[in-house]
C-alpha cells in the first residue's frame, strides 16, 4: 500500500496537460533572458550608426536653435525633438527584443493562453506565506545561483577587457577611424563571448528546470489508477478511445484482406472476405468485410491482388450481419461456404493451368 502512494510514476499526458491549463509550465528565466540579449546585441549593432545619426541630427537642430534667441517656444520645441528621438531610437531597441523574449518563453512549452494565474487567490495575500516564500531556501539557493552566474559572465567579460586594455599604447598613435574600428571590433567580442557563457548557464538551467518540473508533477500508482478510472467515465474520452479501437481494427482488417481466398458481394453495397487455413482452422473464417466505401475498399484491393470476387446477395448479407471480423463462419453456412470454396478453387486451378 506503501509502494502505491510513493510518487515513483512519470506524469501522464492527462497531468501535463492539466497543469499547463493552470499555467504551471516548465519556464526557464534565463533561456528567456538569453533570446532577449541576443537579439539586444544584434540590434545595438545593426542600428548604431542609425542611433548615431538620429542623436548628431538632434545635436545639430538643437545647437542651431539655441544659437538663436533662446524663447520659450524654442526650449519647447527641442524638448519635443528631444522626446521625439528617444522614443523613435527606443522603440526600434525594444520592440525586437520583447518578441525576442516571448519567442524564448513559447519556444520552451509551446503557445499556451489562460487565465487561471490571474483569478483572484486570497492565499496569496498572506503576508505570512509571502515572508516565507521570500526567506526561503529555494529563494536563498536562487539567489546564490544568480549571483554566481552573474560573477562568471562579468568575470569572463572583465577578463577581455583587461587583456584589450594591454593594446591601448599602440592603438592610441593610430587614426582616429581605426581606433573607432578597434573598439567596436572588441566590443563585439566581448558582448559575444558574455553571451556564449550567458548561453551554457541557459542550456543548464533548462535541463535543471524540466528535471524539476516534470520531478514535482511524478505520480503514485494509485494517483494513475484513479486518473484512469475517472478518464474512463468521460463520454469524450470513450469516444475517443471507441475511435481509436475502430481505427486500429479496420488496419488489421485491410492487412488480412490479402490472405483472404475469395470476397463475397452483392455486389455494391456489401462485401466478405473468407479465408480458409486447411493447417490451421477447422472451418472459415470472415477476415473482413464492409458496407459502401469500405465494401468497395475490400473489392479494391481484393482485385490487386487477384482474389476471387464472387457475387452472392443473400450469403454476403447473412455473414455480414451475423459474423464479426477473425471469427469462424456458424454451421448454418457451412454448405454454402463449401460449395462457394470449391467454385473458386476450381476456378484457379482452371487459371493456373
Amino acid at each position: 500500500m506503501a509502494d502505491d502512494q510513493e510518487k515513483t510514476e512519470e506524469a501522464t499526458p492527462k497531468k501535463i496537460e492539466d497543469a499547463k491549463k493552470n499555467g504551471n509550465v516548465p519556464k526557464s528565466q534565463d533561456v528567456s533572458g538569453l533570446f532577449a540579449l541576443f537579439v539586444a546585441s544584434l540590434s545595438l549593432v545593426a542600428l548604431f550608426s542609425l542611433f548615431t545619426d538620429e542623436f548628431f541630427k538632434l545635436f545639430i537642430d538643437s545647437f542651431h536653435i539655441t544659437h538663436d534667441q533662446l524663447t520659450r517656444q524654442n526650449i519647447l520645441y527641442i524638448s519635443i525633438l528631444t522626446f521625439k528621438t528617444f522614443i523613435f531610437t527606443a522603440l526600434l531597441f525594444a520592440v525586437p527584443v520583447a518578441i525576442a523574449g516571448i519567442i524564448g518563453t513559447i519556444a520552451q512549452f509551446g503557445f499556451i493562453f489562460t487565465t487561471k494565474p490571474l483569478e483572484p487567490n486570497l492565499s496569496k495575500l498572506d503576508p505570512i506565506k509571502g515572508l516565507g516564500n521570500l526567506f526561503s531556501l529555494k529563494k536563498a539557493i536562487e539567489g546564490i545561483k544568480i549571483t554566481l552566474k552573474s560573477m562568471v559572465v562579468l568575470g569572463v567579460g572583465f577578463w577581455l577587457f583587461w587583456q584589450f586594455i594591454t593594446e591601448l599604447p599602440t592603438i592610441i598613435l593610430f587614426p582616429l577611424n581605426q581606433q573607432v574600428d578597434w573598439l567596436v571590433e572588441k566590443s563585439l567580442i566581448i558582448i559575444f563571448t558574455m553571451l556564449l557563457v550567458t548561453g551554457v548557464f541557459a542550456i543548464i538551467d533548462l535541463f535543471i528546470v524540466r528535471k524539476q518540473y516534470f520531478d514535482q508533477l511524478k505520480m503514485s500508482k494509485q494517483e494513475i489508477k484513479d486518473e484512469y478510472k475517472n478518464m474512463e467515465g468521460d463520454p469524450l474520452i470513450k469516444h475517443k478511445i471507441r475511435q481509436i479501437q475502430m481505427q486500429m481494427s479496420r488496419k488489421r482488417m485491410i492487412s488480412a484482406i490479402p490472405t483472404a481466398d475469395v470476397i463475397v458481394t452483392n455486389p455494391t453495397h456489401y462485401s466478405v472476405a473468407l479465408r480458409y487455413d486447411k493447417e490451421k482452422d477447422n472451418v472459415p473464417r470472415v477476415v473482413a468485410k464492409g458496407v459502401d466505401h469500405m465494401a468497395f475498399q475490400i473489392r479494391k484491393i481484393a482485385s490487386q491482388y487477384n482474389i476471387r470476387i464472387v457475387e452472392n446477395p443473400p450469403l454476403a448479407r447473412s455473414l455480414y450481419k451475423a459474423v464479426e471480423v477473425d471469427q469462424f463462419i456458424p454451421d448454418e453456412f457451412f454448405q454454402t461456404v463449401a460449395e462457394l470454396l470449391a467454385y473458386v478453387y476450381k476456378l484457379n486451378k482452371k487459371t493456373k493451368n
